[in-house]
């Protein structure tokens, strides 16, 4: 690993969110269980980090969350979306190696990590921002159909999603805790972007210059 790399795996630091979870693992005692959820976490957020590195875009932070992680890149929206796709693709790619990889490993370890992947993956797929699946829907608007409307309307789907997920969820207490919990954390980042839309409107007019 060049310095680069140990650099950003510095500044990795995990969501606050996160911490109950592992607390709760640790104290029913399934310390192996945690151990394997954070390694794959920490694997899918260095597919993400490799393919910001092969499109020469540095990483400045890496949060972990429960549903996976977030990377904030230098450049931030300024980053051509073809690029913003290929990193996007990075975490879920990498998840589908460590699946791969399950075969090769000792029953008891790769039974639970399979489980673990398959979860991750699905999670991640799902395309909701500002999950792994809903920033490569963004990233394909911005490819072949950039216009500040297209991602106003994707939001508001994402948005009316994520209010049935939590919607649901809630109906579903106490066994649905934990996915309360991070629905009401998606819904909060779905909120935020939509508010940010404004400014990504300003900046695609004098900047990126893409729309009409």
């Amino acid at each position: 690993m060049d310095e680069r790399a140990y650099a950003i795996m510095m500044r990795m630091t995990i969501h606050p969110l996160f911490l109950p979870i592992l607390f709760s693992i640790v104290l029913y005692g399934n310390i192996s269980y945690y151990a394997l959820i954070l390694s794959s976490l920490i694997i899918h957020e260095v597919g993400h980090i490799l393919a910001a590195y092969f499109c020469k875009v540095k990483v400045e932070r890496c949060v972990i969350m429960p549903y996976g992680g977030e990377i904030q890149l230098k450049g931030g929206n300024s980053i051509a979306p073809k690029k913003q796709l290929i990193i996007a693709l990075g975490g879920p790619i990498a998840t589908i190696c460590c699946m791969a990889a399950t075969p090769f490993l000792d029953p008891l370890i790769a039974d639970p990590l399979l489980k673990i992947q398959i979860i991750l993956l699905a999670v991640n797929i799902i395309p909701i921002w500002p999950l792994d699946g809903g920033r490569i829907i963004m990233s394909l608007i911005h490819i072949f159909y950039p216009r500040i409307r297209v991602v106003e309307l994707y939001l508001a789907i994402s948005l009316v999603l994520i209010t049935g997920t939590v919607l649901i969820t809630f109906i579903l207490l106490p066994k649905s805790s934990f996915l309360l919990v991070l629905s009401i954390f998606l819904f909060i980042q779905i909120v935020n972007e939509w508010r940010y839309r404004k400014y990504r409107l300003a900046f695609e007019k004098h900047v990126i210059k893409r729309l009409t």
